[in-house]
């Protein structure tokens, strides 16, 4: 008849402590673990944007001095909230635990064959079997590991900081205050101000360059059209072919009659006079 399982109980809280001292409160919340027979896991210390301290620590202590030292945490300072939970994870310890007794008694199996087996064939496919075996027997393994560690362990996650210090975490945005979103806003304004300063500070001379360029292209291209304008004219006065010697005289006749264009001067007419 199988053995009835005790209980596996899962046990965490968060804690959240205002107080002046924030170092000074985790020497003290260490020395609270450290005599409870636990142990610091992790610690994170840092600032807000105002410079106020802020620190977290994970903190892992016996069940049997689980709820004692939630209380001598909570003396550290002013408690903002306290969060308390306790999970039965008895079936799945039991589950976990059956079948890696079931897994290792698979996997000693497999190696009584291979200490059978005489062909090469025989030899490959079993070490492939085992092989697959021993990897999920190890994954049972592991889940039973952490099981049993955080069932005998409590969790006790602890948030200390300043009283005007910002929380961490997600809750900060729902936190702020209108002044602190028009604060953060106006220093977003100056960032992106200065942001744009520095470049335009870093485009102005190749503009500048650039319209100097352009300003002396303009330049050129209106003498260019004027100077070859002349030079054409000037070149075709000097093309153009002048009248032919005596043609003038030969065209006009008298100084002031009328010239006959049907009229034919007879040769040397020109030169005699009336008779």
């Amino acid at each position: 008849m199988p053995r009835a399982a005790s209980s596996q109980i899962v046990r965490t809280a968060t804690l959240t402590v205002r107080a002046e001292d924030v170092p000074g409160a985790v020497d003290r919340a260490r020395a609270v673990v450290d005599g409870a027979g636990g142990y610091p896991a992790a610690e994170t210390t840092d600032r807000d944007p105002e410079g106020h301290e802020r620190s977290r620590l994970v903190l892992r202590v016996p069940p049997a001095e689980y709820d004692a030292v939630l209380v001598r945490l909570a003396r550290l300072g002013t408690v903002v909230s306290r969060q308390v939970s306790a999970k039965d994870v008895t079936d799945q310890v039991v589950d976990v635990d059956s079948r890696v007794r079931t897994q290792r008694a698979s996997v000693a199996r497999v190696r009584a064959l291979m200490e059978k087996a005489t062909s090469i064939g025989d030899i490959v496919s079993l070490e492939s079997e085992l092989s697959s075996r021993q990897a999920d027997l190890e994954s049972l393994e592991a889940q039973l590991k952490s099981l049993r560690d955080r069932t005998a362990m409590a969790t006790v996650t602890l948030l200390l900081r300043q009283p005007d210090a910002a929380p961490d975490g997600a809750s900060d945005d729902d936190t702020r205050s209108f002044g602190d979103a028009l604060s953060g806003g106006w220093r977003a304004f100056l960032a992106a101000v200065k942001w744009l300063l520095v470049a335009l500070g870093a485009v102005l001379p190749f503009a500048v360059a650039v319209g100097l360029l352009y300003g002396l292209w303009r330049l050129v291209r209106g003498r260019l059209p004027s100077a070859l304008r002349r030079r054409t004219r000037a070149a075709d006065s000097r093309d153009e072919p002048g009248p032919a010697a005596g043609e003038h005289a030969a065209d006009d006749g008298p100084a002031g009659a009328p010239r006959d264009p049907d009229r034919t001067v007879p040769a040397g007419e020109g030169d005699r006079g009336p008779r």
